[in-house]
């Protein structure tokens, strides 16, 4: 559902090799090569990681020569434009089509319709089963395609995004008999699919909507492979031989159904070997652990819009059901764990399990709580399936072009640009951990960078940036399991201990966030709303001038990124641990020199097995341990009297910053109720407290510092992008791929 792509004109530049002579020919003209480059605007085409991983994933495919399409939808609007008003989140529509349009190529010759509502009825003719559907409504796809460069290669891939209009004109007799909006009602609905991104789905209204989305996605996304297959193969029946769908967690997941239609009803193949086709062609990556995300459709919905859909889905439930209880004779527990239709519900996640040939985990830690709790019944009965690839970062973008200096420094250390086709190259700056010379040009980059972040932000937002101080860096999606909480009420600790203490503050801190928050999501919101009103009480208080510092940076996207991540020198991958299924932030901090604050969560397990514990700061309680707590009936209030200064830094979030805003249902959130921190910020504090007092002890140390930095670098060859698609090409796709 997100390629979340960034700009392009820079990064296709540097992958044809054309950057230094771009940047010669804007300048030859007049042009600022700098302005050139901020005028374009970001594809608003994701939300957060999952976008950002898709178009990393499509850039090395592209340079590793496999033979792929990505496929999403042309939001008009996209992801909302963050804008903070009084300390409070607004959402703006962000039209980057208005100029980022430039990239894409129209092919209404290729458009196709999807098919919603009506009525389906079967008839037996000539020994074959038919369906007629009547009463539906057309919705015209009709693709935009942008090309994807690869680095140092003349191959080419295709980005098709799906764009939504009418297949009717508009009726200029409702127009005449003054039915304005009658006369445009068709085009309206159909427009409104490729509107936003991820409309709110708290409303039936929304919700309907967002399953128009993903059918529409995966009907246009798949009649076009079918098309292009029989094009050029002249039959369906060798389908499964020439493709593999890979399924970006569970948005995408009714292809299964729409192949199964077209080879059911169009091909008119029985149902034995569509089916076979199917469960050969689908491949699953799952990205979260969290229930809500583990999508879940009422069936009247399904029935009402899809309807043959939901003919489908019915048929492959009950033949599943069966099998699963001839796997598991008396475990109804754990049929009904695996069942496609429960409830009144449709779970995507089961029908991916059921129909794909492979389901793989993005992290070691989080494969294995699929293989031993969300998917364990799965596991049980399909081990074979069950896979882990972990996530991956293309580090051309994440390190060579945002951070030139540092691919300065690789290059003379390394003798070669050798690490950007062959990124464990990097592990070579491990013999220079020692080279006080190295160490030192290290820190003189990183510092670069922070004077580039302060004078942005300055020309941005007014806010005078201490380049001194610790650039401490949390930028992320806004949810509370991401624990962005925890970061702020440690500051407001901090902010207390100041007082207490002014002489014991020995090292100077720039807090910096970066994060939107769903618009639906209160509570996210209000932690915005939080962390913008300590920022302002600290930036009043003469105390904590050129020693604390807070900044949330408003509107984060991909270009923000690419300015924030080289100046940080502290990453906050602060997750509960077994909640984040991999993360990707994490990867690009690391590869820029920042060191990680972080729990073990995720790929911060694989990070930590990579750097060592003395590399970076670990604390928290792990995975096993958080929920061994929750069942032993952990009680928040307890740790409160147990930590100094916890209490008091409480009671000064519920009674707010100054401003007038008091924030007591964050506080009763983490106190009250049998869910109270359901993320376990306080039983994480004491332990996040001392890994950031363990951070300032070793800043001062500059050589210390920039050698544990320069070794996170050189141990970040492993979570580049390239690692992972190689591993899914050989272990899942089964293609062949550039050496």
């Amino acid at each position: 559902m997100e390629f979340l792509l960034g700009r392009s004109l820079l990064k296709n530049a540097f992958n044809l090799g054309l950057a230094e002579a771009l940047r010669g020919a804007a300048e030859e003209l007049g042009f600022s090569a700098a302005d050139l480059m901020e005028a374009e605007p970001d594809a608003g085409l994701g939300s957060g990681g999952l976008g950002r991983l898709a178009a990393c994933y499509l850039e090395s495919m592209t340079t590793l020569e496999i033979p792929a399409a990505g496929y999403s939808i042309c939001y008009e609007l996209g992801i909302f434009r963050q804008k903070i008003v009084n300390g409070q989140q607004l959402e703006l529509a962000d039209p980057w089509l208005e100029a980022g349009e430039a990239w894409l190529v129209a092919r209404p010759d290729e458009a196709v319709q999807v098919r919603f509502g009506g009525t389906v009825t079967g008839y037996w003719e000539n020994g074959r089963h038919n369906i007629r559907h009547e009463g539906y409504v057309s919705v015209l796809a009709v693709p935009r395609d942008m090309m994807v460069a690869g680095f140092a290669t003349g191959h080419t891939n295709l980005l098709r995004l799906w764009e939504a209009r009418s297949p009717h004109p508009s009726d200029l007799s409702l127009y005449a008999a003054g039915q304005y909006l009658r006369a445009v009602e068709h085009q309206v609905m159909a427009e409104t699919i490729s509107k936003v991104l991820y409309p709110a789905d708290s409303h039936p209204e929304g919700k309907a909507l967002r399953l128009r989305q993903q059918y529409f996605l995966v009907s246009a996304t798949v009649q076009h492979i079918v098309r292009t297959h029989k094009a050029r193969y002249g039959t369906v029946h060798n389908f499964q031989e020439a493709h593999v769908i890979q399924i970006n967690d569970t948005h995408p997941a009714l292809a299964i159904p729409e192949l199964l239609r077209i080879l059911l009803d169009e091909e008119g193949l029985g149902w034995d070997e569509a089916w076979n086709i199917v469960t050969h062609t689908f491949a699953y990556t799952n990205h979260t652990v969290l229930p809500e995300a583990l999508e879940c459709w009422p069936q009247p919905l399904m029935e009402r819009l899809l309807p043959r859909i939901w003919q489908l889905i019915r048929e492959i439930s009950g033949r599943y059901q069966a099998g699963l209880e001839r796997c598991f004779p008396g475990g109804g527990h754990k049929v009904r764990e695996l069942a496609i239709l429960w409830g009144g519900q449709v779970r995507m996640a089961n029908l991916c399990i059921c129909a794909c040939f492979a389901v793989n985990g993005v992290s070691a830690l989080h494969t294995d709580i699929l293989r031993r709790e969300v998917f364990h019944a799965a596991f049980l009965c399909t081990p074979e399936k069950f896979k882990c690839v972990t996530n991956g970062v293309d580090h051309r973008r994440w390190l060579a072009q945002i951070n030139p200096g540092l691919d300065a420094l690789v290059r003379d250390c390394t003798g070669t640009g050798d690490y950007l086709l062959r990124p464990q190259a990097l592990e070579a700056l491990e013999r220079y951990q020692n080279d006080a010379g190295v160490l030192s040009r290290l820190g003189d980059i990183k510092a670069g960078n922070k004077l580039a972040l302060r004078d942005y932000v300055l020309r941005e937002t007014g806010i005078a940036l201490n380049p001194e101080a610790v650039f401490d860096v949390q930028a992320k999606r806004l949810h509370e399991y991401k624990r962005q909480l925890l970061n702020a009420l440690h500051i407001t600790w901090l902010y207390h201990r100041l007082h207490d203490e002014p002489n014991g503050f020995s090292v100077p801190r720039v807090f910096l966030f970066a994060a939107k928050a769903a618009p639906g999501y209160t509570a996210a919101k209000e932690i915005i709303r939080l962390i913008c009103s300590l920022a302002a009480q600290i930036s009043r208080d003469p105390l904590c001038r050129g020693r604390l510092q807070v900044v949330f940076l408003e509107n984060y996207r991909v270009s923000l990124a690419e300015r924030l991540i080289p100046a940080a020198e502290l990453s906050e991958q602060i997750s509960t641990a077994g909640k984040e299924a991999s993360g990707t932030g994490n990867m690009k901090f690391m590869m820029n020199g920042a060191l990680t604050i972080g729990t073990l969560d995720g790929s911060n397990v694989e990070l930590h097995s990579r750097v060592g514990g003395e590399n970076m700061f670990l604390f928290g309680l792990h995975a096993d341990e958080s929920k061994r707590l929750r069942q032993q009936g952990y009680r928040p209030r307890d740790v409160c009297g147990r930590v100094p200064g916890l209490r008091e830094a409480l009671d000064h979030i519920s009674s707010g910053f100054g401003d007038g805003v008091r924030y007591d249902a964050l506080l009763s959130r983490l106190l009250d109720g049998p869910d109270a921190d359901e993320y376990l910020l306080l039983a994480d504090f004491d332990s996040y407290r001392a890994a950031h007092a363990r951070a300032m002890d070793a800043y001062p140390d500059k050589e210390r510092w920039n050698r544990m930095a320069l070794l996170n670098i050189a141990r970040s060859g492993v979570f580049a992008a390239d690692r992972s698609v190689r591993e899914y090409a050989r272990e899942i796709w089964g293609v062949p791929m550039r050496e």
